[in-house]
């Protein structure tokens, strides 16, 4: 169960869920009408290919909570001494094993996934990430503002992977249209992943100002102060209402639905988040908007599912 705790098994569940709607539930949605026959969209991986690189993607995220918990010790102390597993629960030394494994795995999967769809290029796609979570954690974390953006692009990139391997090879000059859109489509939702994730891991970095300060670390409440750090969360927070707005009136406007759906699961719970951000003080207040954070981005996730059915 440490184990679990400590490779963040929820978070790795909420990975795994997306990557099965995009691939069960988004790409499936779209069809186009192109010299008058409905083209769908064209996918690459069978079943078990797909499986191989949401293995993949998963062990080499768990290996980057591993070992950012390895080097963030010292912080956690003081964070979260009851939650800290590294050093009291699994030694460093075995930390470092765990870690190893779940890399090594992570990238030899997608070793063979890459080569098994006859582009042995899209290895290095799991490299560089397998590296910037080992950087991230060793140094990238201690720049201003440098690791938080690091991480919500990894966080988007976990989408597009599987944009990647799916459209990319199976692209014809037949469907290439099609196959874009789809591309763009994905993107704007990686885009939303990623302004989500920047918000929360500003909030995390408020919620964990007395940790980080003792660990040397540069984060944005500690340079900014909290306050200032809490308004950037609450404008970028604005920034994202202004544009799923925009988005939702100028290209999702037929479908009512949908329209509904994300006023009421992402619109909504973002304005009370921007509230909640202006006003709040105390560590439990940016401890319950860091959760809404990624509930808003579950939600916002399952409009896949919407697409699917309308």
């Amino acid at each position: 169960m440490k184990l679990l705790q400590l490779i963040r098994y929820k978070n790795l569940l909420l990975i795994a869920l997306v990557q099965v709607l995009i691939k069960y539930a988004l790409f499936p949605s779209l069809s186009m009408l192109i010299g008058g026959q409905q083209v769908f969209v064209s996918t690459t991986l069978t079943h078990f290919q797909f499986v191989l690189l949401m293995l993949s993607t998963l062990c080499i995220a768990a290996g980057g909570y591993i070992i950012n918990d390895i080097f963030d010790v010292d912080a956690d102390k003081i964070n979260k001494p009851k939650q800290q597993i590294i050093g009291q629960h699994i030694t460093t030394e075995k930390g470092y094993n765990f870690y190893m494994a779940f890399t090594v795995i992570g990238v030899v999967l997608g070793f063979y996934l890459s080569h098994t769809v006859g582009v042995s290029s899209f290895f290095a796609i799991f490299v560089i990430i397998a590296a910037l979570l080992y950087i991230y954690s060793s140094f990238l974390q201690h720049m201003l503002l440098v690791g938080n953006i690091i991480i919500s692009m990894l966080v988007g990139l976990s989408l597009m992977i599987v944009g990647v391997f799916e459209l990319y090879p199976a692209i014809t000059p037949q469907n290439q249209f099609i196959q874009s859109s789809m591309l763009e489509v994905l993107f704007d939702y990686a885009i939303f992943a990623f302004i989500i994730s920047l918000i929360r891991e500003i909030v995390k970095d408020i919620q964990d100002v007395d940790g980080d300060y003792k660990a040397q670390l540069k984060t944005l409440p500690i340079v900014l102060g909290k306050d200032r750090a809490a308004k950037i969360a609450f404008a970028i927070t604005l920034l994202a209402i202004v544009v799923l707005v925009y988005y939702l009136a100028t290209f999702l406007f037929m479908q009512k639905i949908v329209v509904v759906y994300f006023i009421v699961t992402v619109v909504g719970p973002l304005i009370y988040i921007a509230i909640k951000l202006f006003t709040a003080e105390h560590k439990k207040d940016f401890k319950t908007i860091s959760n809404l954070l990624k509930l808003v981005m579950l939600l916002g996730m399952l409009s896949m599912i919407i697409y699917r059915l309308t």
